[in-house]
């Protein structure tokens, strides 16, 4: 019973060979986010509000980018498990063609309907004034942060490619990098330090700008003058031709994987409109206690992308029975983890709103919101490894019924009816909303054990 949920030493070796990096480069992003986040919400609650909801936006552009170089990542690992270095080439391709095209989408909508979708966040109780502060400041902020749209995209095209060929560190150094220029840019550019002016939420906006660009640079440079252990970057901009056969293949397996990362998203974004509705103190400690998640459950998440990698190769390389075997372990591996990090999240929640600028009732809520999330964080833990499980094997149709589907069919009309047609206070929605993911990990454990999810596609 032992070894069936827990590995050896080479097994955890490997494991946080993957994990750890990303793990790091994940963790100082998100953490110099909630920095980021922290001194907006210095500056002010309408423009920690304003910038919050454009956030929430960019995240749904975000998840739509990840999904579309996960889908071709499924291709990319189990190719590079094969030894097929042409293949991980061709995906590369792919991925940089189809998510630059993503990205100028991305632009043209934010560019002209960013001030709408911004006003749908800030119709709850609250003052007239201060919704339509939160606006300005908001389409001020998304304005500006349209400009590193296109190297963000780029970036993520290199940085899961590594990481599917065995070269985690490099996008982790280039994160790292690329949030110390955030956070230097954002001290001196939002407070106005060192002679420059005080820009405020534009301040803010300008410095992640600069770090995209940061980042862009080292990862491609590093790339290009280490091909040698990069075979994939060699040849790969000589022409932009990917094999037809491949690109139907991507699409097939791939695209719904884009498109359920996509529809995933704007159902969170759908939801926390939802939770808008019960005013804006709502929104504002959404924001906090959303903020402080991402730093919390940097490890199950990074747990999560390395399953996928460590589950594909394995089924690359044909190792069907490994692969199962694994895929148990990792399971186990990231829910323990959770439930040790979510009792830390739990007691920190009383401390980290003290750090705002805001009312006193903001805060408590955002403590709740917080204390709420790491109850509810091991469920959260087992549904994302069960996830990664699924789509190593390309099981898209299964992916996207288990994860935006639920979220269209299970939390969005239960937020939608209990926001809208009950006095239920905002604690017992968020409430319901995050333990019913306990009839996602129900059917993650169906799935993943029949086993349906072993299969090799390359």
């Amino acid at each position: 019973m032992f070894k069936k949920f827990f590995g050896d030493k080479s097994f955890y070796k490997r494991l946080f060979a993957l994990a750890l990096p990303i793990m790091i480069q994940n963790g100082i992003t998100n953490f110099v986010n909630m920095l980021d986040n922290i001194m907006i919400g210095r500056v002010g609650t309408v423009e920690m509000n304003g910038v919050a909801v454009a956030n929430q936006l960019f995240f749904v552009f975000n998840l739509c980018i990840f999904g579309a170089v996960s889908g071709a990542g499924i291709f990319g690992a189990q190719f590079f498990g094969k030894g097929d270095h042409k293949g991980v080439r061709d995906t590369f391709r792919f991925k940089i063609l189809f998510c630059c095209l993503l990205a100028i989408g991305g632009i043209v909508l934010f560019l002209f309907g960013g001030e709408q979708l911004i006003g749908l966040y800030l119709k709850g109780e609250g003052s007239a004034a201060d919704a339509a502060a939160s606006l300005g400041f908001g389409k001020d902020y998304m304005q500006i942060m349209l400009i590193g749209l296109l190297p963000y995209t780029v970036v993520q095209c290199y940085s899961s490619t590594l990481r599917e060929t065995g070269r985690p560190m490099v996008p982790m150094t280039a994160g790292v990098a690329a949030v110390l220029v955030n956070l230097v840019f954002n001290y001196i550019l939002i407070f106005g330090k060192f002679g420059a002016p005080a820009l405020g939420v534009n301040g803010a906006a300008i410095a992640t700008v600069i770090s995209r660009f940061a980042e862009l640079l080292i990862v491609v440079f590093w790339t290009r003058f280490h091909a040698h252990k990069n075979p994939f970057i060699i040849g790969a901009f000589h022409s932009f031709k990917v094999p037809p056969k491949l690109v139907g293949q991507i699409f097939v397996k791939g695209l719904p994987l884009m498109l359920n990362e996509t529809m995933w998203a704007a159902g969170i974004a759908m939801v926390n409109q939802c939770y808008s509705v019960r005013g804006l103190d709502v929104v504002g400690a959404q924001n906090i206690s959303q903020t402080f998640w991402n730093v919390f459950s940097i490890v199950f998440m990074a747990v999560g992308v390395a399953n996928g990698i460590i589950l594909g190769q394995r089924l690359g390389a044909k190792d069907h029975k490994g692969a199962k075997d694994a895929a148990v372990k990792l399971i186990t591996f990231s829910v323990l983890v959770s439930m040790a990090v979510g009792v830390i999240y739990a007691l920190a929640a009383e401390f980290i709103p003290l750090a705002y600028n805001t009312t006193d009732e903001v805060r408590l809520l955002a403590t709740r919101l917080m204390q709420i999330s790491a109850l509810a964080m091991p469920l959260d833990a087992f549904a994302h490894a069960a996830y990664f499980t699924l789509r190593s094997g390309g099981k898209t149709f299964i992916t996207i019924l288990f994860d935006s589907c639920f979220v269209w069919a299970i939390h969005v009309p239960a937020a939608f009816i209990l926001s809208r047609y009950t006095a239920l206070p905002i604690l017992g929605l968020f409430a319901v909303i995050q333990f019913s993911n306990i009839i996602k990990d129900v059917l993650g454990y169906i799935f993943v054990k029949k086993g349906i999810w072993i299969k090799n596609i390359v």
